[in-house]
């Protein structure tokens, strides 16, 4: 065992711990582990016991709202585990301060991530708020919900209704967002070339309802990656990425993002793919499996979220990766889904024919990444087969155009053909 982001090694019972407990109290949970040095080793206390009632002071007198936790000695190691529950009435302080884990180690929360703590603790999100700007129109939202929806009339108790209007505090924060004139950041979209250096098309959707940002962003999408082909006297639509797909992963880039920083949705066009990276990681209480599985919905911006679905921009709360993966039914290439503590990256590939790929061609090309060169020794780790076999499915997998190679000799590498 070492630390990490829900463990913790104390040596001895000092005040220290206490930032420490409310990090875990704000934030998922955790144990710290009393008599255990920084490498893991046991050091053990001189009394366990005396330790767990001096904890449970410390604890008592210095966090507030206390937290849930529990104590538990190990009479062989002379240890103290600690356990501390995830709260509900969060922030939970230690002198008047909150506290988060950054990996293994224990930081003060800044004044976003403290507003964030405050309004989870009274089961609030932040487009709930009042919006600084009260003088709001609503034409493109509107004009979309008649649209869709066949409203004979778009009036003030239509936005009551959606919860973005309130008798006591008027306009919400998601009312400015879906306003005429926004003042949130918006959607940034960059279409490259043969490289990063080669821009053929940039373009900031900004100071328009986020609807509206959407349909640009879609529109410049379809321009890129979609076109008709003409067979014997008939049309066909050809989509190289499945609109559907990217349709999902930019309304959930939008509907799911943080709202408090300023940092817009950014969207980038490359030749083998396109990356809709969405501001703020997963919400608080959903794990990358459950979001990777897509089963299970944390909502950040319930409101919004109910906009997007009632317009049909999204089918259902907490399908879209589900629906996502489901558009690269039958082809060769799959999205992939990159998730880091400030953000969630979605990448559609283009989409290619399955080519009667074999079962070990398959499972090699699976493995190979769009974006990142993979040596063959790291591939070999997760195949059962020998290096020379594998060299030959990956010579396979390049004259059929599914793979790619760079460097030469040692260095050389693999990944999927764009």
């Amino acid at each position: 065992m070492r630390e990490s982001k829900t463990v913790e090694f104390k040596t001895s019972v000092s005040s220290s711990f206490l930032k420490t407990v409310s990090a875990f109290a704000n934030y998922g949970g955790g144990t710290i582990y009393f008599g255990v040095a920084d490498d893991g080793s046991t050091v053990g206390l001189q009394d366990p016991a005396q330790a767990c009632l001096d904890i449970e002071n410390r604890i008592n007198d210095s966090i507030s709202p206390v937290p849930e936790f529990a104590l538990m000695t190990h009479a062989e190691t002379s240890t103290v585990e600690l356990r501390v529950m995830p709260g509900a009435a969060t922030p939970y302080l230690y002198r008047a301060k909150a506290y988060k884990r950054a990996d293994s180690a224990t930081v003060e929360v800044d004044r976003v991530e403290l507003t964030r703590l405050t309004l989870a603790g009274s089961n609030l999100h932040f487009e709930q708020l009042p919006a600084e700007n009260q003088d709001l129109a609503f034409t493109y939202l509107g004009a979309a919900l008649q649209a869709e929806l066949g409203l004979e009339e778009f009036n003030t108790d239509t936005l009551k209704t959606l919860s973005l209007l309130s008798s006591t505090n008027g306009y919400s924060n998601a009312a400015a967002i879906l306003a005429d004139q926004s003042t949130f950041p918006g959607i940034d979209v960059a279409r490259f070339g043969e490289s990063v250096s080669v821009i053929l098309k940039r373009a900031t959707y900004e100071g328009a309802s986020v609807l509206a940002e959407f349909d640009e962003a879609v529109r410049l999408f379809k321009d890129a990656y979609c076109y008709e082909l003409v067979k014997d006297i008939h049309r066909i639509a050809v989509e190289t990425i499945p609109i559907s797909a990217f349709r999902e992963a930019l309304a959930n880039a939008v509907v799911h993002r943080m709202w408090d920083i300023a940092a817009r949705v950014r969207v980038s066009m490359y030749p083998d793919r396109v990356e809709i990276s969405s501001p703020g990681g997963l919400p608080t209480g959903m794990s990358e499996e459950e979001y990777l599985c897509g089963r299970v919905s944390v909502m950040r911006n319930p409101i919004l979220a109910n906009v997007f679905y009632r317009l049909n921009i999204i089918e259902a709360f907490g399908t879209g990766v589900i629906r996502i993966k489901k558009a690269y039914e039958g082809s060769a290439t799959k999205p992939e889904f990159v998730i880091s503590e400030n953000s969630i990256t979605v990448i559609l590939p283009l989409v290619r024919e399955d080519n009667d790929l074999t079962e070990d061609q398959r499972l090699v090309y699976d493995l190979l990444s769009p974006v990142r060169l993979v040596p063959a020794g790291e591939l070999e780790q997760h195949v059962s087969f020998s290096r020379s076999k594998l060299t030959k499915i990956l010579k396979q997998l390049i004259s059929l155009g599914l793979a790619e190679t760079s460097g030469v000799g040692r260095g050389l590498k693999y990944r999927r053909a764009g």
